[in-house]
């Protein structure tokens, strides 16, 4: 049964014009329709946001706490409802949906207790030199203003959660535009927020069509924009406002290292069955999912065969059912262009040992070895269940295969040995090196995002506040101290 979903304007619901339907990518069926709102709308939003920009800054710490520990709190309940609609809208599978309210709920709890901790201040004694004597500094944190959110379409939920979590917890007024294929769980979201007595003006969630985003992008009321999504449009919007704060947490092509010493049939099961999970988890479709095996010589024989098999005995299929592992893509275009990014790499050369098969849009589990680096697969993020697996000899050369990317994201290194782990954390050019795992582990407390072709900024709530946000300092005088 669909159903007809108004957007949030300034704290209230409202319908605009006209609609569009959101359809599954499963079996095309029609999950809701959703009102767009009108210019005069959006305007209308943004001109609330700003005007209520200092009252919310000024907003006590347990109003904005109490609205974030509510949110989180009714998510916990409504978990199963809000899992069926993540799948419904996203293809995702139920399972891992789950999951992802689970993370929200997170979210907004880490939200909520920052916002009690934050901005306390910190005093520093200027009287270090004759001409401060008397003096005390007081360094406390404002908000740059009104945060431009724009979510992506893969953590429909967690990453809108991203967006609007740490900008209430910092007293920052949000606008949030989710992802056009999925915007009926950020919306979700603005129904929750809605039973709260937060400032009317201090959120609002637009379900705005791509074209009508440059306008936004461009507004000056808005000063702060926290991006999540492709490389392209990230940079874009950075570059068609030099001056404004951008945030951007972009793409990868995620690596897992397998070094020589974990060489025990435990340990290849174990790297295996997690590289084969991960790879395929969000259909692929997470900037840190498995995308690259990097594997030493002295395992590489023994571990090939094994992700082979764990990835060929992943449950492909219906994302209502339980039971399944990998569901289809957000779209039958998506599927379509993994197809023609895998034909490209075994018509270069490359060796296809599972999966390559698209039935609409799905696109099954696959495996390639040999990948010539001049392919687009090699070089891009596919953003779909496919992996490759390359041979290494040492370190060194594991290490060096990892930093032969433009992205910078995560990469994981399964080894025993803490000298090498330190090694790895050291040379390793991404934002973040996972011990004994897959890089797709991510927190939802610790500092998120990128280097190089990654993206600019941390995730993770403390880290955005921080972005959202800038020192001011207090300088008393004439004090005894």
């Amino acid at each position: 049964m669909t159903s007809t979903h108004a957007f949030w304007l300034a704290g209230r619901q409202a319908t605009g014009e006209s609609g569009f339907d959101v359809t599954s990518p499963w079996d095309g069926t029609t999950v809701g329709t959703v009102s767009l709102p009108t210019d005069a709308q959006v305007e209308e939003a943004v001109a609330a946001a700003y005007a209520v920009r200092d009252e919310f800054a000024a907003t006590p710490a347990h109003v904005r706490a109490a609205a974030l520990d509510h949110v989180g709190r009714r998510l916990a309940e409504r978990t199963e409802e809000i899992a069926r609609l993540i799948s419904a809208e996203n293809g995702k599978p139920v399972k891992w949906a789950r999951g992802e309210v689970g993370r929200a709920v997170s979210v907004f709890r880490f939200a909520a207790e920052e916002a009690r901790r934050f901005n306390g201040g910190e005093a520093q004694r200027l009287d270090t030199d004759a001409g401060g004597q008397g003096r005390l500094a007081l360094t406390r944190r404002f908000p740059k203003g009104v945060v431009l959110g724009i979510a992506p379409f893969n953590f429909p939920l967690n990453l809108c959660a991203h967006k609007i979590a740490p900008a209430i917890a910092a007293g920052a007024p949000l606008i949030l535009k989710p992802a056009p294929a999925t915007p009926l769980s950020g919306l979700i979201l603005g129904e929750l927020l809605a039973e709260t007595d937060l400032p009317a003006g201090s959120w609002s969630i637009l379900p705005v069509p791509n074209d009508k985003m440059p306008a936004l992008v461009q507004d000056e009321r808005l000063p702060v924009i926290s991006f999540t999504g492709s490389e392209t449009v990230g940079y874009a919007i950075m570059d068609s406002v030099p001056r404004k704060h951008c945030t951007l947490e972009l793409g990868g092509n995620g690596a897992a290292v397998v070094l020589a010493d974990w060489a025990s049939d435990e340990d290849l099961d174990r790297a295996a069955a997690r590289i084969a999970t991960f790879s395929n988890y969000q259909g692929g479709q997470s900037c840190i999912s498995v995308q690259r095996v990097i594997a030493d010589a002295a395992v590489y024989d023994r571990l090939l065969p094994r992700i082979v098999a764990a990835v060929e005995a992943q449950v492909t299929g219906d994302p209502n059912d339980d039971a399944t592992d990998v569901g289809p893509l957000v779209s039958e275009a998506a599927a379509e262009r993994v197809e023609a990014w895998v034909r490209e790499a075994v018509d270069a050369g490359a060796k296809l040992l599972t999966g390559g098969k698209r039935d609409g849009a799905s696109y099954a589990p696959t495996v390639l070895t040999e990948l010539p680096a001049d392919t687009t697969l090699a070089r891009e993020e596919v953003f779909g269940p496919v992996l490759s697996v390359q041979r290494v000899t040492g370190e060194a050369e594991a290490f060096a295969a990892v930093n032969d990317s433009k992205y910078g994201l995560q990469a994981g290194v399964f080894t025993h040995d803490l000298q090498a782990a330190f090694r790895a954390h050291r040379a390793l050019e991404v934002g973040g090196v996972v011990i004994g795992d897959v890089p797709s582990y991510r927190a939802d407390q610790m500092p998120y995002g990128g280097a190089k072709q990654s993206g600019v900024g941390r995730e993770g709530v403390k880290f955005a506040m921080d972005d959202y946000t800038y020192e001011r300092v207090l300088v008393l005088t004439g004090l005894a101290l």
